[in-house]
């Protein structure tokens, strides 16, 4: 007994002190804890629909379509009145619809999360989405399932990078235990979450995906999120109307992302108090639900009859464009709720309309309109999300139909090619871009743009007068330590910069020691920064010239200098934030972390 209690006690230490074996385990809880998360939501979005509407779970549509005017009208707007102060008082990040965030706290903020997003980003969304808002459960359960890995990671002492990649594991976990789909929960989390397919993550983010899918089947069943019909190719040749099809989602999705923001733009530029907002789009959205009740909510019901064929194409068409508008109205005017069911949505209308449209001219060679729903599903979400292997595992897992799998590849990969050459970021990525924050440009190139010159640059300049004689000047660059030297009139403005490239060749002429100046050597174009601009800029304009310094200059006299940026400045305020930020994750990080964590 000692023995096994001493071999125990071995194995036990081996596994603790195994770095990467305590990331799968600490992967595991985030994964139980992520899906009991998701378990919740849905619990509370049910609570709330039952409070707004007297009905929750599936047949709400017929419910709400029975009601009154008045009762399709006032839910939206309770819901907004109670959502604007909650979002603009207590977490701003909680508006909108979420995934950016986490994008953004993986990116920028080595994983760091404020624990209060989580608590307001459930109430929020459940209220948006159970008062009839028009937004989808995706979005608000990926940054409650990223905030739960974020502060678990964050409790637990972990660094950076390990944080970041447990953000990913509560994002996955969401997923995966919101729409029964444990592979395309892992890989949203890998392409869309992380942009890294390394294994180091892969592992981790896989066992929460796991065991959510697990909790969520415990409580909520093992069925896929819509029952379709075994639908099939009715024709080789049929391949080509889906190839026109994903041309068509990919435009689709485009118009989605673009009138998304240009009315979040126009919710900004109305001269109203921020929290009153959300009761405005609440009221349009429900004068919209009031002649077409459809658009309420996340639309699950509305998306399987049109699925089974069930819906005229002119009202496919109808609620494709006008879902369009209610979501953008809902987001735009600071609801919280998700993209991702809307896109599920719009894609299932527009496909199913296309469908139609296909068997009156070639009834012979192609399938119901259904089936052109659920690859219009697909090719929708991949054109919005610009994650065709997401959008196809997602399909795949939520209809358990494999026998569409062909086309339903096929119109991902066109819809994302047509959506990323018409707009060059996604529904997601947009956000952040319009923020300054480019995802794709890497972490390094992220850090660099949130560190601004005044922070970097020197402000005691050494300067040397536009008229000093080459002579003068060879003897004054050889005793200094620097490379390159602003030249200066009488009053002490830039007249250019002069460096020992530029008059080395002239060096060892005779005569002209005393004959030319400064000046004459100077290049014809000075390039020069202001103190608010980013390092990024800075190092691009230096590397450009491939100087070695940089005239910081006053932005309202272009020839007043304030100070000098040079490359070794520039790296070491780099490596300085770099440390920061992989500090994060054990108390330390930037300023504007350790403020995050201070006030979650």
């Amino acid at each position: 007994m000692p023995e096994r209690a001493s071999s125990i006690k071995t194995l036990v230490k081996r596994f603790t002190e195994n770095e990467y074996a305590l990331m799968v385990l600490m992967a595991a809880v985030v994964g139980v804890l992520g899906g009991y998360g998701a378990v919740g939501f849905r619990w509370i979005i049910g609570f709330f629909q039952g409070l707004f509407f007297a009905h929750n779970g599936s047949g709400v549509l017929d419910v709400i379509i029975g009601l009154p005017w008045y009762a399709k009208l006032l839910p939206p707007v309770i819901g907004g009145i109670i959502v604007g102060p909650m979002v603009y008082f207590f977490a701003r990040e909680a508006k909108g619809h979420g995934v950016p965030e986490v994008m953004e706290a993986v990116a920028l903020k080595g994983g760091v999360i404020r624990k209060r997003v989580v608590v307001v980003k459930t109430l929020a969304s459940a209220v948006t989405i159970g008062s009839g808002g028009s937004a989808g459960q995706e979005g608000p359960i990926v940054q409650i399932g990223s905030g739960i890995g974020s502060a678990f990671g964050r409790m637990a002492g972990v660094s950076s990078d390990r944080l970041r990649t447990l953000v990913a594991c509560g994002a996955a976990a969401g997923i995966a235990a919101t729409f029964n789909a444990p592979i395309a929960g892992a890989m949203f989390a890998l392409e869309i979450i992380l942009g890294d397919f390394g294994i180091a993550a892969f592992t981790p983010i896989v066992v929460s995906s796991v065991l959510a899918t697990v909790i969520s089947r415990f409580h909520l069943g093992a069925f896929p999120a819509f029952m379709v019909p075994p639908y099939a190719m009715a024709s080789i040749w049929e391949i080509l109307t889906y190839l026109v099809l994903g041309i068509i989602m990919g435009i689709a999705g485009v118009a989605f992302t673009t009138a998304l923001y240009k009315i979040e733009d126009l919710f900004d530029a109305v001269r109203i108090p921020g929290y009153t907002k959300a009761a405005v789009g609440g009221a349009l959205v429900g004068c919209i639900g009031i002649f077409l009740p459809h658009i309420f909510g996340v639309g699950y019901d509305t998306i399987s009859l049109a699925l089974l064929g069930q819906i005229p194409w002119i009202l496919l068409l109808s609620l494709a464009m006008v879902k369009i508008l209610a979501t953008s109205i809902t987001i735009g005017s600071g609801g919280s709720g998700g993209v991702f069911a809307p896109s599920l949505f719009i894609g299932a209308m527009t496909g199913g309309a296309f469908g139609y449209l296909m068997q009156a001219f070639f009834p012979q060679v192609t399938a119901v309109p259904g089936a052109y729903s659920l690859v219009g599903m697909g090719a929708m979400v991949s054109a919005t999300t610009h994650g065709p292997i997401t959008a196809i595992l997602m399909l795949f897992e939520m209809t358990g139909d494999y026998k569409m799998i062909l086309p339903l590849m096929l119109a991902c990969i066109i819809s994302t090619v047509v959506a990323s050459q018409l707009k060059r970021d996604s529904i997601y990525t947009m956000k952040l871009v319009r923020r300054g924050v480019d995802i794709r440009a890497g972490r390094d190139s992220n850090i660099m743009k949130s560190l601004l010159v005044k922070d970097a640059m020197t402000e005691e300049v050494v300067t040397i007068p536009a008229n000093m004689p080459l002579k003068k000047l060879v003897k004054f660059t050889l005793a200094s330590k620097h490379s390159s030297f602003p030249l200066v009139d009488e009053d002490g403005l830039l007249e250019g910069i002069v460096t020992f490239q530029d008059f080395k060749d002239v060096v060892f002429e005779e005569g002209l020691g005393d004959l030319v100046v400064a000046k004459e050597l100077s290049p014809q174009e000075v390039i020069t920064i202001t103190k608010d601009e980013n390092l990024d800029s800075a190092l691009r304009k230096i590397g450009v010239k491939n100087i070695e310094q940089i005239p910081v200059v006053d932005e309202h006299n272009p020839r007043k200098i304030i100070g000098i940026l040079s490359r070794r400045d520039i790296f070491a305020a780099y490596n300085k934030a770099l440390i920061d930020r992989s500090l994060a994750g054990v108390g330390g990080g930037t300023a504007r972390e350790r403020k995050d964590r201070e006030a979650a």
